[in-house]
């Protein structure tokens, strides 16, 4: 397999979207279909389950998965540290991140980029499946998730941002014109549950199990990662609470946002492994504190 390939295989099985894989490396989805066949043809099995709503690995894509991520990450981080020798830098710090408004944040990646010139920073999108994954495999250093979390080998730190929470529903729904919801509605529409089982407290913190009244807030359907869940949403299949932030940075027209008016606001936190006493973990996490939370 050329490197190349190796690449293309390991965004796919991180993505499990070919628009998605295509759209981050920046080449079209037939290049990435086409490597993937002919990476297939080579091994003499197929690597990813692919039907109308989803992309899967098999377990021969699964077991390839986990021998050359270790191998392709060591190659990255030869070149990473070439190139911020290069740069006068000497390290990187890696942030994992749930939410997808980056962009607001940049105050806080601003003031470590300026009194840490030595280090870089890499931001990366990090999945609400297998969330703590990849911190807890050293694939991150950091992850920015929902609060609480409550894992026994992780640590948890400031506040980056506080926000208010929506319903999406789709735009033809019949609540679609309405500007606010209680959160009653999730459990007269049913909502959408996690294609891998999260901590339960931790699911409840984003979409409770139960709504103000007692009744029980149904989870219909399953998704693996956000492109299902708005498909889900866009056929009128289920509804589901969101971010606020998702009005504008995952504006679409098959989606209407209703602001949840009796929902608690979201924390969104700063969360590391315990063991790791990294210099650059504690510098981040120091500026945070010293900036303060966000109230977006």
């Amino acid at each position: 397999m050329e490197l190349r390939d190796i690449e293309i295989f390991l965004a796919l099985s991180e993505e499990l979207h070919f628009g998605r894989t295509a759209e981050r490396l920046h080449v079209s989805a037939a290049r990435i279909s086409q490597a993937i066949k002919k990476q297939e043809r080579s091994i003499g099995a197929e690597l990813f389950e692919r039907t109308s709503r989803r992309v899967r690995l098999t377990p021969v894509g699964l077991q390839l998965r986990d021998d050359l991520l270790p191998v392709f990450q060591g190659l990255r981080a030869s070149v990473d540290r070439a190139r911020l020798a290069a740069q006068g830098q000497t390290d990187i710090l890696r942030i994992g991140l749930l939410p997808s408004n980056a962009h607001e944040l940049r105050p806080f990646w601003d003031a470590f980029r300026s009194l840490n010139p030595k280090w870089g920073i890499r931001l990366r999108h990090n999945g609400f499946v297998d969330p703590f994954g990849p911190l807890r495999r050293g694939e991150i250093d950091l992850l920015l998730a929902w609060l609480p979390v409550e894992e026994p080998d992780l640590s948890v730190g400031p506040v980056l941002f506080r926000e208010s929470r929506v319903a999406a529903v789709s735009s033809d729904h019949r609540l679609a014109d309405r500007k606010s919801a209680s959160v009653e509605v999730f459990a007269d529409c049913g909502v959408i549950g996690d294609e891998s089982p999260l901590p339960e407290y931790w699911d409840d913190a984003f979409m409770p199990f139960y709504a103000p009244s007692g009744r029980k807030i149904e989870r219909r359907h399953n998704a693996a990662n956000l492109e299902e869940l708005f498909a889900i949403i866009s056929s009128g299949d289920a509804i589901h609470a969101m971010a606020a932030h998702a009005t504008r940075f995952h504006v679409r027209p098959d989606i209407a946002y209703l602001h949840l008016h009796d929902a608690p606001p979201l924390s969104w936190g700063l969360v590391w492994r315990s063991d790791d006493d990294s210099a650059m973990v504690r510098a981040f996490v120091r500026t945070a504190r010293e900036l303060g939370t966000m109230s977006l």
